[in-house]
C-alpha cells in the first residue's frame, strides 16, 4: 500500500512526517535491517565511480534521518573507502531526535572487511565520536586486526573464511543494536538478500540517464527464488522518486 505520493517541499513540518514514514518496527526482538541506495533511472549505482552524482539534496536529507533512527550503520569497507566515510557526525536535530527516540548520541560504523582491511588511520578511526565495530572474519591476517583493536575499532570475528552475515548480525543484536541502516555497497546488500537478512528497502530513483558500465545496486551469487517485496510508502521530490519497501515474510 502506498501511504502517501506529495511533493516534499523542504517545509520544517516535512521533517517530522518523513520521521513518520522511515520509523523503525516498535519493540523489536531480533535485527531489523534496512538498505538505502540510490539508482539513476537506467539502473546505474555510480557516476564516474561514486554514488554522489546520482544524489540531491532530498536524497542526503533522507539518508541522515535513517541514520539518526538507526541503532548503527552497517557498510562494505570498500564503499566507506571509496566515499570517505568518517563517524557520523553530531548536531543539534540528530541529538534532539536520538534523545527523544531513546537511541545512544550518535550510531557507530560497522564494517563488514572479510580481511580487516580499514587502514588504521582511516577517518573511521581518527575522526569519530564513537569508535567502529569491525565485522571480520578469522581468515584476516591476525596483525591487521590486532592493528585496528589497537587504533579503538570493535573488533568481532564473524566467521572463518567468509564473513558470516548472520553471526555478524547476531554479534550487532548483542550490544543492542537493533535498528540496522545498511548504506551498502552492491556486494553486501547482494550478501544480504542471499541469506535473506533484508527486511527493508529503501530506494531512491535519481532522474537520470547514466548509461556506461556502472554496476547494479545488488551483486551476489543469486537466489533460486527472488525475495518479494511489499510497497510500503512512496514519495516524490525534485523528481526524485524515494520507495520504501519491506518483505514479505511467511
Amino acid at each position: 500500500m502506498v501511504d502517501k505520493l506529495w511533493p516534499v517541499d523542504g517545509a520544517q513540518q516535512v521533517d517530522d512526517q518523513l520521521e513518520g514514514f522511515y520509523a523503525y518496527p516498535e519493540r523489536l526482538e531480533r535485527p531489523w535491517v534496512r538498505v538505502n541506495f540510490v539508482s539513476s533511472l537506467d539502473g546505474a549505482v555510480t557516476v564516474r565511480g561514486s554514488s554522489r552524482g546520482l544524489s540531491a539534496p532530498i536524497d542526503q536529507r533522507v539518508l541522515g534521518l535513517i541514520r539518526d533512527l538507526s541503532d548503527v550503520v552497517l557498510v562494505g569497507v570498500g564503499t566507506a573507502l571509496a566515499e570517505g566515510y568518517r563517524g557520523v557526525k553530531r548536531n543539534e536535530v540528530r541529538a534532539e531526535r536520538r534523545e527523544r527516540l531513546g537511541l545512544s548520541a550518535v550510531p557507530p560504523i560497522a564494517l563488514v572487511t572479510a580481511h580487516a582491511s580499514l587502514p588504521p588511520e582511516s577517518p573511521l578511526l581518527t575522526d569519530t565520536l564513537v569508535p567502529p565495530i569491525v565485522l571480520t572474519c578469522d581468515a584476516a591476517p591476525q596483525s591487521r586486526r590486532t592493528a585496528l583493536a589497537d587504533a579503538g575499532a570493535d573488533v568481532v570475528v564473524a566467521g572463518d573464511e567468509r564473513v558470516d552475515l548472520h553471526a555478524a548480525l547476531d554479534a550487532l543484536n548483542a550490544r543492542g543494536l537493533r535498528r540496522i541502516g545498511c548504506e551498502g555497497g552492491p556486494t553486501l546488500f547482494g550478501n544480504l538478500v542471499d541469506e535473506d537478512l533484508v527486511d527493508e528497502l529503501c530506494l531512491t530513483l535519481s532522474p537520470l540517464l547514466a548509461s556506461g558500465d556502472a554496476g547494479r545496486i545488488a551483486a551476489g551469487a543469486g537466489v533460486e527464488a527472488p525475495r518479494r517485496m511489499h510497497l510500503q510508502s512512496a514519495l516524490h521530490a525534485e523528481s526524485l522518486l524515494l520507495l520504501r519497501y519491506a518483505r514479505m515474510r511467511p
